[in-house]
């Protein structure tokens, strides 16, 4: 009897709750499809999780449609932007939702859309496709991060041409960009940044506008595909879409996806996306500016988005600065503190 009690799974003694808890801590669902498959205890339980995170690690090829985005041939870049660049991550995240191949007990990571299908208290969900939309330059640092309910409400870009780190600067390469600018080479972290002249000439502002465009593309189409979930989940209170190469974050709070449950989202007539509204943009921009650590971004831009009908909230230098991981909250804190330029784009 006492060898028989001895010898007892020790995860028997523990209650369903604290199973619960652990599973929560997981939160890996293809480490969650192998717990489940343990027992059926471990199976029924694994179904009530409410922290769930998804790896879309599986892309299916398409034709090449990566993106260069050097300021050249605007119009082409702008098409490819507008039809081609997001194709492979959405792709399979659009094989997550569509896929009808049962995988419980057994996982199978193509098919990870249908373990959410049976996962019916999920309160906190992360997506994470395994690249950015955009086939940028292997030089240009791009950042984005939108929040959307029922169509978006912020979006907030940090961009550069290049990212310089500690070693490169101290061999020169630096100090070479610097002559470059000549006289127009300002911090901004004096809060009196200007953007020079050469800006508006030499395609800088026109690679901006590119960058902003494709970032919206990207993030208004990310929020489209994610119809079926919210609708097959009314638990959750909150939703984050992001990549494995951190390129943009698509969050959505519980008052969000409310407002996503009960508002129709207006889709593009183009195009698999949420339409994006009429929007105010401010833009700052630093030809060069220090981050912690020595290194430098060149061609520093912050971009903060917001619909046109939307009035500025006052926390909106707090959604500035935090957006991101360092240094490059940091580089956003900066700009901020320099000289706003005010854009306007009409809906698409």
């Amino acid at each position: 009897m006492g060898m028989s009690r001895i010898s007892r799974d020790p995860f028997d003694r523990l209650p369903d709750s604290i199973l619960l808890c652990i599973f929560n801590k997981i939160r890996d669902i293809k480490a969650l499809g192998r717990c489940a498959a343990v027992s059926k205890r471990f199976n029924c339980i694994v179904l009530q999780a409410e922290e769930v995170v998804v790896k879309v690690d599986c892309v299916i090829s398409t034709e090449d449609s990566s993106l260069s985005l050097k300021g050249r041939n605007f119009l082409t870049n702008l098409f490819k932007v507008l039809v081609g660049s997001i194709v492979k991550p959405l792709y399979a995240l659009q094989q997550l939702l569509m896929c009808k191949k049962s995988i419980l007990p057994e996982v199978s990571h193509h098919s990870p859309g249908e373990v959410l299908k049976n996962l019916k208290n999920i309160r906190h969900l992360k997506i994470e496709l395994p690249g950015g939309e955009l086939g940028l330059n292997s030089e240009i640092v791009m950042k984005w991060r939108a929040e959307f309910g029922s169509t978006l409400e912020n979006c907030v870009i940090l961009a550069a041409s290049s990212l310089t780190k500690e070693g490169d600067v101290c061999e020169g390469k630096h100090s070479e960009s610097h002559r470059g600018h000549g006289e127009n080479s300002v911090s901004v972290q004096d809060g009196y940044g200007s953007i020079p002249e050469s800006f508006f000439t030499n395609g800088g502002l026109k690679l901006r506008v590119v960058w902003t465009i494709s970032s919206l593309i990207a993030a208004s189409a990310r929020h489209y595909l994610l119809q079926q979930i919210i609708l097959d989940h009314p638990t959750l209170e909150s939703l984050t879409l992001a990549d494995a190469d951190g390129q943009g974050t698509l969050c959505m709070s519980k008052q969000q996806l409310i407002d996503f449950r009960n508002k129709p989202i207006a889709a593009s007539a183009s195009s698999n996306r949420t339409q994006v509204p009429a929007l105010n943009i401010r833009l700052w921009y630093a030809p060069w500016l220090d981050l912690p650590e020595g290194s430098v971004m060149e061609g520093a831009t912050l971009i903060a988005i917001r619909p046109s009908e939307q009035l500025v909230k006052k926390d909106t230098e707090s959604l500035l600065v935090n957006s991101f991981e360092e240094p490059f909250n940091h580089a956003a804190g900066s700009l901020v503190k320099g000289r706003t330029y005010l854009l306007e784009m009409n809906s698409f």
